[in-house]
């Protein structure tokens, strides 16, 4: 039994520091960074609080569902330079904020969207067009 646990907590250590190296291994190409896992209730002045320590920020935005105003959950920040970047991706990744535990990931560049369709289909109201020609009943 004690060869067990021994076992289990070697391979959950060494499986632990193995996907917190993965995730670091990437490089930063830019000074935005990707926060997810964040608190419904983090405010963009919280997240300012939480990665000011690291160097001088461009921007600290959680983003907010357009309908109810929430937060979903995830934000970027920005600072002026690529060092000041890696440096609070190295402090703040996998750390607890407001009791969540947050990641910290290189940003995207954003994938362009296709145009908004026209003609038949959803309408600007959210209901089909009815284009039936005559009886329908």
């Amino acid at each position: 039994m004690a060869f067990v646990s021994r076992f289990r907590r070697v391979f959950t250590s060494s499986l632990s520091s193995q996907f917190a190296s993965v995730r670091l291994n990437s490089t930063l190409t830019s000074p935005k960074l990707f926060i997810s896992g964040l608190s419904r209730e983090t405010t963009d002045e919280q997240l300012t609080e939480a990665f000011n320590p690291f160097g001088q920020l461009v921007e600290a935005k959680v983003i907010r569902d357009r309908a109810t105003g929430r937060s979903k959950g995830f934000g970027f920040v920005t600072y002026t330079s690529i060092e000041e970047a890696e440096k609070a991706r190295e402090e703040m990744n996998a750390k607890f904020l407001h009791g969540w535990a947050i990641f910290v990931d290189p940003a995207k560049p954003r994938e362009p969207r296709p145009p908004p369709r026209s003609g038949p289909g959803p309408s600007g109201t959210g209901f089909r067009t009815n284009n039936t020609v005559g009886w329908t009943g």
